[in-house]
């Protein structure tokens, strides 16, 4: 092991970090406006199917420990954005406060 070994797994390291930091502002705006408004549907539906798969081929396929974490670590991920849609439900109706009309006519 020399130092292109160590460059390597500093590469896959930093990749792994970006790659997780890039997940989480979404989690920060939710619980920031209690609100998933932000979240739509698609996105996660497309976040579910990319966990899905990834976690299948994560049994399936023979990897590094880093990668098997990096995979399980979206999961984690995935589980509190389902929490946050689950608990910061879309109102269908304004609270009587915002839906005031503050015209003096």
């Amino acid at each position: 092991q020399g130092w292109y070994s160590w460059a390597l797994l500093s590469g896959v390291n930093v990749v792994y970090a970006v790659g997780f930091m890039m997940m989480t502002p979404q989690l920060f705006l939710n619980y920031k406006y209690k609100s998933v408004e932000f979240l739509p549907w698609r996105a996660l539906i497309y976040r579910a199917l990319n966990t899905f798969i990834d976690d299948l081929f994560a049994f399936v396929i023979h990897m590094p420990g880093l990668h098997r974490m990096s995979v399980f670590r979206d999961d984690i991920v995935f589980f509190i954005y389902l929490y946050q849609r689950w608990i910061y439900r879309n109102r269908k109706q304004r609270p009587a406060t915002e839906a005031v009309n503050h015209c003096h006519c």
